[in-house]
């Protein structure tokens, strides 16, 4: 077993065994909205569905990145995560692809577009993969294996500091990034991985072409306490930074004046449909999550559908009670806001 793969392992066993991984203080608890007991509408004409990136969801929601790798426990998970977005309706982004160009077989856990040939699929690589050989070559590769839509390259700093033999060098990624964005083939994305961005990251990457961006904020998943629960070193910094970083809230006020050439995805932390809307009251234009759905797809992908529809509904009773009938007339209006 590779390094890579042996790593990822460890990281879905320690996800699954410690319950303060998810750090549950993403903000949206601190957030009321202003309910409607008049809402003039009829709950059965409520529409949650919207497109993204060319196709239709049956509501702004994606499950967000997790893993992948040649151990038939990883390809479990992503199949039964990609034939759940599927019969769901809802996107679906994979696990860093990294581990492909040093283990061929881990290319199956990847090749999931015959499961889910109606969704969007996203592909994932590091950002800082670029500052150490990586190109548009290892950009197409992720999106063709996959027969994605769209490629996240992810930004985590944090984790890769604390993880043993992290690559740290993040010098002068914006200006590649931007190469990849002119040269790729389809849409590229960018997400954080657990700690959000702040007002300079959205305008350098707005700078870069980027308009689609995955918050990831603090509050959800710590991936600098699993890099600390999988590290043998005593002095591992990942506790004292486990709560490091902007909640996907404070990072959607980070983006303010931004939101109109942005399409911003709200991941860290988003536990309920409920969560969802009130990111897009707050500027986002759907919502990412990757934690709830990470033990159902150990199980089955029924019960990875059975976590997304009754997010969904949820999402369609808060749209109803806050008198909306279609998802973009959320988005960003901040009138639903209770205020004190």
């Amino acid at each position: 077993m590779s390094h890579i793969e042996n790593r990822k392992i460890n990281h879905i066993e320690k996800t699954l065994s410690d319950p303060d991984i998810d750090r549950k203080s993403s903000g949206f608890d601190k957030i009321r909205l202003r309910h409607h007991a008049l809402p003039e509408l009829d709950f059965d004409a409520v529409d949650t569905s919207t497109i993204f990136l060319g196709k239709k969801l049956s509501f702004p929601f994606m499950i967000s990145s997790i893993t992948g790798g040649s151990s038939p426990e990883i390809i479990r998970i992503n199949r039964n995560l990609a034939i759940a977005a599927q019969k769901t309706g809802v996107a679906l982004a994979v696990g860093s692809e990294r581990i492909i160009f040093s283990d061929k077989e881990a290319e199956e856990s990847f090749r999931l577009r015959d499961l889910a040939p109606d969704v969007p699929l996203i592909g994932n690589l590091g950002a800082v993969q670029l500052n150490y050989g990586f190109g548009i070559s290892e950009c197409e590769k992720a999106v063709e294996i996959l027969g994605g839509d769209a490629l996240f390259l992810h930004l985590n700093p944090l984790q890769e500091i604390i993880q043993t033999g992290g690559n740290r060098n993040f010098s002068g990624l914006a200006e590649k990034i931007a190469v990849i964005n002119r040269k790729l083939s389809v849409p590229l994305m960018i997400k954080e991985t657990g700690c959000g961005l702040c007002s300079d990251d959205f305008r350098l990457l707005i700078n870069c072409g980027i308009r689609y961006i995955d918050i990831s904020g603090r509050g959800g998943t710590s991936w600098s306490r699993i890099e600390y629960l999988c590290s043998d070193d005593c002095d591992s910094q990942g506790l004292e930074f486990q709560d490091w970083g902007l909640t996907v809230c404070e990072s959607l006020k980070e983006a303010a004046e931004y939101r109109d050439r942005l399409c911003l995805i709200a991941g860290g932390g988003i536990r309920s449909g409920t969560d969802i809307a009130k990111a897009m009251v707050s500027g986002a234009r759907m919502g990412a999550a990757s934690l709830p759905f990470l033990k159902a797809a150990t199980e089955s992908a029924d019960q990875v559908i059975r976590l997304i529809e009754n997010m969904r509904m949820q999402f369609r009773i808060a749209m109803f009670l806050l008198g909306k009938d279609a998802p973009q007339k959320l988005v960003n209006d901040n009138s639903l806001i209770k205020v004190d």
